[in-house]
């Protein structure tokens, strides 16, 4: 028993290791022959396309655009050793960078760090010391980002892995296109080389879309054509690479051809003879690991949460995606875990919080990536940029920056096509759809995503508020039973009634059940009470019925004594508890009331198609006691039926 015991232990250590370690299964039994060179070509088209998206999405996120290239190295190897997609490009993305951005300027706006004063002479521009002002956004990015890690470890670890199922595609695809206006907005200012403070909050972009406009006198032309040109030529490129991906051996990177105007900015002397703002000092080599600003984080928790939801949701929709067409599974709990690490771990090296590219992903998956050596491959290219060759950026104008987001947004936008299908197909879904993208455009994308979930969440309340209900009839030499308002063949039994509807039973629609029950029953109660004499007069009717429809009255001298007679031939109720998969105390308590409540007027009720785990709470909520025995209770409503007419026989009836 003792070696017994040992063995076990050690291979739950083993399996436990291997699931914490994702790259422990695979790794040992790579096949470098078959593998190898698709790895190493999709490593390095990956890793070109990174580093001008790298530099771009960390303006986004308002840090300085070295933390991108940061952010596209670290997490990107961390992964590799704790993820489970074969295919998905970790790295920088540009809502998650939006978010980001809106938080650190939230929390360090251009006001508190300005140098001079307008006064009264509004012709005087306010200096800001940039310097000041990106060094405090790179700590509050870096403590976002190790709590966005924290939070995704906890619910990993928790194996909460189930809440993107929360975040349903309607209300994912409504945000991002969300997401895609805020960014598109937020790089006019760079595409016209304006100068316009950076807004958050409600109604940001809209405020965002004004500044742009009362400063486009100020235009720079050469900035403008320069991105104009480059917009033209990307978006050229990336619709010859989707229309002739099939003959050509590898995607053309249109984003590493518009960089070679580095050399014309360097050449033409684009910032100091055209005033065309670049990027400007890109340092050499990496920095320190330093452990973020912990003090700033009480400030960050509820934008944290958000982040990091999202940062998932984004890559566990696409890895599934990847998973479900070449025909492996991934771990919602382990990727949730991989990304906490990456998150985490990645901030004490001065990284922002990352996710997976849609974009870089299909490029990975599209050139021959066949596992996570490809992404590690890529992080490599980033290196070699940060170590040695960084400084060739520096005369990179950021409106050739603005030019990169925005074509890439051009995948997203296209998520508007949504709306014409979803108004044919489910026009509850359009509505998430439509409330995700007006309350994230309107209201910023964190607080547009609390209203995107209570929205969501309203549905489902709405929909178990409003299922179909219906009567069965029986279809003839069958066993099989169907709504009678639907199927002609189906036809109902002499006596009975089979009530079907499509939810659970529990408080929330408990009184629902029964109401409709009655409705669909006609089963109409009224009573008269005097003080001294109850006269109580009931009226049971068949629905479907044609017999007559007659009246009892009884009088008692009693004070409050009820007398019910049933006067109509409805003898039998069976109840088709086929949906049902739970039901609460209320819920049973509900049942069991109108159970007695037709047995006072001699119609029996039954339960049908009750399954085993259903009839287990049924039990531990001690709903079999009294006159409610488990003998009302039939595995399908065929067995019900043929009960109660060998029970109350009919000479009319229709099941054979």
């Amino acid at each position: 028993p003792t070696g017994h015991h040992q063995q076990c232990s050690s291979e739950k250590i083993k399996s436990a290791a291997l699931s914490f370690l994702p790259i422990l299964t695979w790794l040992p039994s790579y096949p470098i022959k078959e593998y190898l060179f698709g790895d190493i070509v999709s490593g390095l088209s990956t890793g070109v396309m990174q580093l001008p998206q790298g530099l771009a999405y960390a303006m986004l996120a308002a840090v300085p655009p070295v933390y991108g290239l940061y952010a596209s190295f670290y997490p990107v190897v961390l992964y590799t050793f704790f993820g489970t997609s074969k295919h998905v490009s970790i790295g920088t993305f540009a809502v998650i960078s939006l978010m980001i951005g809106g938080v650190v300027v939230r929390e360090a706006p251009d006001s508190m760090f300005m140098l001079q004063a307008n006064g009264t002479n509004s012709s005087v521009p306010s200096l800001i010391d940039t310097e000041a002002r990106d060094a405090r956004r790179v700590h509050l990015a870096v403590a976002l980002t190790s709590l966005v890690g924290i939070n995704q470890l906890l619910l990993g670890l928790l194996r909460f892995g189930f809440v993107a199922i929360y975040l349903t595609e309607p209300l994912v695809r409504g945000f991002t296109t969300a997401a895609s206006v805020h960014v598109f907005v937020s790089q006019l200012k760079y595409l016209f080389c304006v100068k316009t403070r950076r807004f958050s909050g409600p109604l940001s972009v809209v405020y965002s879309l004004i500044a742009v406009l009362k400063d486009i006198t100020s235009t720079n032309i050469t900035a403008l054509i320069l991105g104009l040109t480059c917009i033209v030529f990307l978006y050229g490129v990336k619709d010859v690479n989707e229309r002739f991906k099939a003959k050509l051996p590898l995607p053309i990177p249109g984003e590493i051809i518009v960089i070679v105007s580095t050399g014309v900015s360097y050449g033409m002397s684009l910032f100091e003879n055209y005033q065309v703002d670049i990027v400007g000092t890109i340092p050499s080599g990496l920095l320190l690991p330093a452990a973020p600003d912990f003090s700033v984080l009480p400030n960050l928790v509820t934008d944290s949460i958000a982040i990091a939801i999202v940062g998932f949701s984004m890559d566990i929709s696409l890895a599934k995606i990847f998973a479900l067409k070449y025909g492996y599974s991934v771990d919602g709990n382990q990727e949730l875990i991989a990304l906490g690490l990456c998150n985490f771990i990645g901030s004490f090296f001065h990284t922002f919080a990352v996710t997976c590219s849609m974009s870089r992903s299909l490029v990975q998956e599209s050139t021959g990536g066949k596992t996570q050596i490809a992404g590690f491959l890529a992080s490599l290219v980033v290196l070699l940029v940060v170590v040695a060759i960084g400084f060739i950026f520096q005369p990179l104008p950021q409106t050739v920056l603005a030019a990169i987001i925005m074509v890439n947004l051009v995948g997203m936008f296209k998520q508007m096509r949504d709306i014409p299908l979803l108004w044919k197909t489910s026009k509850l879904e359009l509505a998430i759809w439509l409330v995700a993208f007006v309350s994230s455009v309107l209201l910023g994308l964190d607080y547009g995503l609390l209203v995107s979930i209570g929205f969501a969440i309203v549905t489902v309340i709405y929909r178990t508020q409003s299922p179909k209900s219906m009567i069965l009839g029986h279809i003839p030499n069958t066993g099989m039973y169907c709504d009678v308002d639907e199927y002609q063949e189906s036809i109902e039994c002499t006596g009975i009634k089979i009530f079907h509807l499509n939810a659970s039973i529990y408080f929330a629609n408990s009184d629902l059940y029964i109401n409709t029950l009655k409705q669909k029953v006609r089963y109409d109660v009224l009573y008269l009470t005097l003080k001294k004499h109850t006269v109580v007069r009931l009226v049971l009717l068949d629905v479907q019925g044609n017999g007559q429809v007659t009246e009892s009255q009884t009088e008692s001298d009693s004070e409050e004594t009820h007398f019910l007679r049933t006067l109509c031939a409805v003898h039998s109720i069976i109840l088709d508890f086929t949906p049902v998969n739970f039901i609460d105390s209320v819920g049973a308590k509900a049942i069991k009331s109108v159970i007695k409540e037709y047995a006072a007027v001699d119609v029996h009720v039954f339960i049908a198609g009750c399954s085993r785990t259903l009839l287990d709470e049924l039990r531990t909520l001690l709903f079999f006691s009294g006159p409610v025995t488990p003998d009302i209770v039939f595995p399908t409503v065929h067995d019900a039926v043929l009960h109660c007419q060998h029970r109350r026989p009919r000479p009319s009836s229709t099941v054979v």
